[in-house]
Parts: structure tokens; C-alpha cells; sequence
């Protein structure tokens, strides 16, 4: 083997590892970037509890958080407000009222839970259009398409 094809060889091998280096480079931000945009907090768009609505009825809790930290909740059969301060992953509730509904025993129970449990959140998380509020009982919101 000459000296310059020898060159040659280790200048191919040299572009060729930038180019790896560029490649995994471009991947990492490509990734970072839309990590970033999967822990965005959702504010001012409705997000539906996954869960099926009780016989007889159609209606799922929607939650609804404002910048202002503001927040709307209709539960099973209460609509109450809150407020939800939201820093980084972390998120905390706090209920500020409750409009009292004419609901039967099962649905007070289920909204009773559902702020009971509301307030134990500490963390949230996102992916696509779910948004998981962190706690011992976690939460699965899916944002509203309408």
C-alpha cells in the first residue's frame, strides 16, 4: 500500500465518522426538540378524562387549565374551579369551589374521589394529545379535538 492511498483510505474514514457525528448529532436534537414540545403544558384547551361515561349518561370530566392558573372542572356531575400551579413537571391543585348539582349518591361519591385524588397530583407528563396527572391514582386526559 502507497502513502496516498493510505491518505486517501483515512481521509474516506475520516468523512465518513464526521458524517456519522453529524447524523447522530442531528438526531439528538431532532429528539430533543420534540421531547420539548411533548412537555409543553397544555393551557386553554379542554382535555376528556379516558374513561367510559355511567350508564345513562354521556358525559366524561373535562378538565380545562388557564396561564393564568385558573382552572374549570366538570367531574361526573359537579362543575367545580380551581387553581393549578404548573412549574416545570410539577403541577398542585387547589380547589376554590363547587357548584352543587342535583346528582344521585353514586356520582357524589365519583366526584368526591376525583377531588380527593386530584389533590395528591404532584407531577404531570404528556405525549402527543394524552396528558397524565402524576399521583397515587394518575389521570389520563386526552385533548379535545373539537
Amino acid at each position: 500500500m502507497t502513502a496516498a492511498s493510505n491518505r486517501k483510505g483515512i481521509s474516506v474514514r475520516v468523512k465518513a465518522r464526521s458524517l456519522a457525528e453529524c447524523l447522530c448529532a442531528a438526531a439528538l436534537i431532532v429528539g430533543a426538540a420534540s421531547n420539548a414540545h411533548a412537555q409543553q403544558f397544555p393551557f386553554d384547551q379542554e382535555m376528556l378524562l379516558e374513561a367510559k361515561p355511567l350508564p345513562g349518561s354521556r358525559r366524561v370530566p373535562i378538565l380545562e387549565v388557564h396561564a393564568n392558573g385558573r382552572a374549570t372542572l366538570d367531574m361526573w356531575c359537579h362543575s367545580a374551579t380551581a387553581e393549578v400551579a404548573v412549574s416545570g413537571n410539577e403541577l398542585k391543585f387547589t380547589f376554590t369551589a363547587a357548584k352543587p348539582e342535583n346528582c344521585t349518591p353514586e356520582r357524589i361519591e365519583r366526584d368526591q374521589a376525583m377531588a380527593k385524588a386530584l389533590l395528591e397530583v404532584t407531577h404531570w407528563r404528556r405525549q402527543n394529545d394524552i396528558v397524565t396527572l402524576v399521583g397515587p391514582t394518575p389521570f389520563r386526559f386526552r385533548l379535545s379535538t373539537h
